[in-house]
């Protein structure tokens, strides 16, 4: 797959003549036909076509050089004529053929090929990289570095098998469906792996720290020997860089789709971008699960289009699309009265009292209550039991462990904490929302930034949406290590002009660049009844406060006293 700029006029005709070129390019080397797809978006192109396996980095080859010798050819571009040792050259197509040639000679591995094919007959899960091989997944693999790969009959076949494995995707509350998920399968008595924007874990532990919410992570999980379930965090940024490292899924979840992102990878739409994200949806297998958001407008519109054995979810269970779903046979989970059915093969099951629930924040938080149905859902998928999935849903939540930095909430010292990823606008009201409900007659006090990746407009958005809850204090921050580009302060400064427009005076403004430093401006602004309101990004500065968080409550800090140094 090749992301191009279009430059001014011809690229129609580009596109045509790079299009015949991979095919040609392709029946020169002896590869098989497949796919060749471009997708024209507002900045440019993604160009894509199939490859054998054991072929791929010359498969990147020819699509440069196609693409360049295409320009140069229909548009009259200026295509510089340099020459690069190993690589084609644009203005000579039978050198190009002879250097092509001698790098899929040396890239070609048959003894790769011969155990992909083997794997496949034997419906056996394979996972490859540039390092190592792995067929079979979790308890049921065995993995070998790619210089050192066996005959066939030299691997034990017969030991080999698949683990319960879930993909959960959306714009918000991947996380907390992932750890959700995690809880039901270790409950129900497996040895599970997940992976998340916060790391790798296998039974409870982490592997390795960081945003591992793509292929990389899904390997990882799936290479473990300790694991009998994946439960895998699948982010559109790996879904649109690297695609699926999962070719089949017992389940997929799709939580919910909300404009964020455009701009990157080719998006620009919120349909683009719900069509990125049900990817997962290719990789449920037959008799599987997917799981869908029913009160998401993008999700429902597509009723018609998914061929799979679907479970929709919401927020009511008198949604038309539900009751007619149940109608047929479907699977649902919804609220109903107060309290959680999922109707499952014409049985209904009461999994509890919403409001009781940690998750639900006392019913308030309404995205959790989506989260919980949608896990819900999946669990069942999984063959869990209703009364497992019943206990976990009453109890995950209520330690600061169960979901760190997803509506973590902290109460001492005559205030209210609530600590969160909220990373768009659509997360962001959801939490305000949770702390308007408990605030009573205390202040509204938020810390506010924004990656620097996304588009002013975005940003903007972000600002707007905080400005209707009319906080008394806004902390405007940077986010550590998420600044993708931008300037210290560009996005803080982007806030505050969007901030002011709506209303809110400066003197309810304070621009304090580090997490860490502008978490303490709050608290030290702090009196006792006040709300606070943390969205925090980074792993390391969400450990950092949630431990200073922890010292205040354990040393009997009161909101309006000096803070320990």
């Amino acid at each position: 797959m090749l992301e191009v700029p279009l430059p001014g006029g011809g690229q129609e005709k580009a596109h045509e003549r790079w299009t015949s070129l991979v095919k040609g390019t392709r029946l020169r080397l002896g590869w098989p036909g497949g796919p060749v797809v471009a997708r024209f978006h507002a900045s440019g192109a993604t160009l894509a076509f199939a490859a054998p396996e054991d072929q791929l980095f010359t498969a990147t080859e020819v699509n440069e050089w196609a693409w360049q010798r295409a320009l140069k050819e229909k548009t009259d571009a200026s295509i510089p004529r340099f020459f690069a040792p190993g690589h084609p050259a644009t203005w000579d197509e039978a050198s190009a053929m002879e250097t092509l040639r001698a790098l899929a000679n040396a890239e070609a591995r048959p003894e790769l090929m011969m155990l992909l094919e083997e794997a496949r007959r034997l419906d056996l899960p394979v996972f490859l990289d540039e390092a190592m091989l792995s067929v079979g997944a979790g308890s049921g693999h065995l993995a070998w570095p790619m210089d050192a790969l066996p005959p066939l009959d030299g691997v034990p076949w017969e030991q080999l098998h698949d683990i319960p494995t879930v993909l959960v995707t959306g714009s918000n509350g991947k996380t907390t469906s992932v750890r959700l998920l995690a809880a039901m399968a270790a409950a129900h008595g497996w040895t599970t792996g997940h992976t998340c924007t916060d790391g790798i874990y296998v039974a409870g532990e982490l592997v390795e720290a960081g945003d591992f919410s793509g292929p990389g992570g899904a390997r990882a999980v799936l290479r473990d020997a300790r694991a009998e379930a994946a439960i895998l965090e699948t982010a559109r940024g790996g879904i649109l860089r690297r695609g699926l490292a999962v070719h089949r899924a017992a389940v997929a979840l799709v939580t919910n789709v909300s404009p964020d992102h455009f701009g990157e990878y080719g998006i620009h739409s919120i349909e683009e971008l719900a069509d990125a994200k049900l990817v997962v949806a290719r990789a449920v297998e037959p008799g599987g699960l997917l799981v869908l958001n029913a009160d998401d407008t993008q999700l429902a519109a597509r009723t018609a289009t998914f061929k799979h054995h679907v479970g929709w979810f919401s927020l009511k269970d008198d949604h038309p699309l539900l009751m007619a779903h149940r109608t047929t046979g479907g699977a649902t989970c919804a609220v109903r009265r107060g309290r959680m059915n999922l109707h499952w093969n014409g049985v209904t099951h009461d999994l509890g009292e919403v409001s009781s629930m940690p998750l639900s924040a006392g019913g308030h938080a309404t995205y959790n209550i989506s989260n919980l149905a949608g896990a819900a859902l999946a669990a069942m998928g999984l063959g869990i039991e209703p009364a497992t999935i019943a206990r976990i849903l009453s109890t995950f939540g209520a330690s600061h462990g169960d979901n760190p930095g997803r509506l973590e909430t902290w109460r001492f010292g005559g205030i209210t904490v609530f600590m969160d990823y909220a990373h768009n606008p659509e997360g962001l009201e959801g939490l305000l929302v949770v702390a308007a409900a408990v605030r009573g007659t205390g202040r509204l006090g938020l810390l506010l930034g924004q990656a620097g990746n996304r588009e002013d407009g975005a940003i903007r958005e972000l600002a707007a949406t905080a400005a209707r809850f009319h906080p008394e204090l806004l902390v405007l921050k940077d986010l550590d290590g998420f600044l993708r580009g931008r300037e210290p302060g560009e996005v803080p400064a982007i806030l505050q002009e969007e901030l002011e427009v709506h209303g809110i005076m400066a003197d309810r403004l304070r621009v304090v660049l580090p997490e860490e430093e502008a978490v303490l401006a709050l608290l030290g602004w702090a009196r006792p009844g006040d709300v606070l309101v943390l969205p925090v990004h980074g792993r390391q500065v969400r450990d950092a406060v949630a431990a200073r968080l922890g010292r205040l409550e354990t040393e009997g800090w009161r909101a309006g006293g000096l803070l320990p140094g």
